[in-house]
């Protein structure tokens, strides 16, 4: 068996020598379609971080009118926090809303003039809400236009800031999906390459395939080389994609890191190197045995 086997190994690796032109594009191609998938998961770590960080700094605002007293704007807090769709209310007084708009604007003397001659606080109460996810939002903007808020809200901001909110997780949502559609054009052609390559391989041993079904080899020890072949294929590819990604994950990481503003490319691949590390495996293996498989079955056993 163990003979048989050493053979059977022998035997992909003289095949895989024999075609090493037609074999190294199609491990560049797996590489790319490897590669893709990778960045895809990647890629969706980062937007999560990105949504869980936006989500924070998301938010509506509602403006209450100035004769709305406190307590009646404290009742409408309590009552969103009671729907399952909001996540955290924050109140802002009046006076807090004049002390941030100072801090903020504290080196603008044409501000701090413009606030003296003004002399009263022009700014309103104001509740400002975040919801457990962006389709959340016009819940609880339906909820604000009760007729029973009418007398103590202003307006509500959610109008303004709803097109910034949808167009980001629409840009996330388009980039994940043309990803998913490069990965399966470039699968299916690294399964067409390495389909041609065992085909190219059982036709220049076509010869040696005749002698060994005349001496009454078994059919797995015919069929055998070729399925190695496609799996070496399949694990160089997968190999030099995380060699790859392990280099680019350590040199993209600070430039990621400040333009995500917290997101550690280095640390996330390293924390799910095992599951990058499987994925990569399974699926560089996986296009080498399946197309393997499927040009044996056409071409071998006639």
């Amino acid at each position: 068996m163990f003979i048989s086997l050493k053979r059977i190994l022998r035997g992909g690796l003289l095949n895989f020598r024999r075609n090493q032109g037609l074999a190294g594009v199609t491990i560049f191609v797996m590489v790319l379609t490897i590669s893709l998938m990778t960045s895809i998961f990647l890629f969706r770590g980062m937007s999560s971080f990105l949504m869980d960080s936006l989500e924070k700094k998301f938010d509506i605002s509602v403006y209450f009118k100035e004769d709305s007293l406190e307590t009646e704007i404290l009742k409408t807090k309590d009552l969103l926090l009671e729907l399952p769709e909001v996540k955290a209310v924050d109140y802002i007084s009046r006076d807090q809303a004049l002390e941030i708009f100072k801090e903020k604007n504290k080196d603008n003397q044409t501000i701090s003039q413009a606030l003296d001659e003004v002399g009263d606080n022009p700014f309103s109460a104001s509740l400002n809400i975040r919801a457990g996810s962006p389709s959340n939002y016009e819940t609880v903007n339906r909820f604000l236009q009760n007729t029973r808020f009418e007398s103590l809200i202003e307006k509500v901001d959610y109008y303004q800031r709803k097109p910034v909110i949808e167009s980001f997780y629409s840009l996330i949502d388009n980039l994940q999906k043309t990803g998913l559609v490069l990965t399966l054009v470039l699968a299916f052609i690294a399964f067409s390459l390495t389909f041609v390559t065992i085909r190219l391989a059982i036709y220049n041993a076509s010869e040696e395939i005749g002698i060994m079904r005349l001496v009454g080899a078994s059919n797995w020890f015919i069929r055998g080389p070729f399925l190695v072949q496609g799996i070496i294929c399949g694990l160089l590819a997968s190999l030099i994609s995380l060699i790859l990604f392990l280099a680019l994950s350590y040199s993209l990481s600070p430039k990621i890191l400040y333009l995500t503003s917290g997101f550690s490319l280095s640390h996330y691949f390293i924390g799910n190197f095992f599951t990058v590390f499987a994925l990569q495996i399974l699926s560089g293996a996986g296009l080498g045995v399946f197309s393997s498989l499927i040009a044996i079955r056409r071409y071998l056993d006639k």
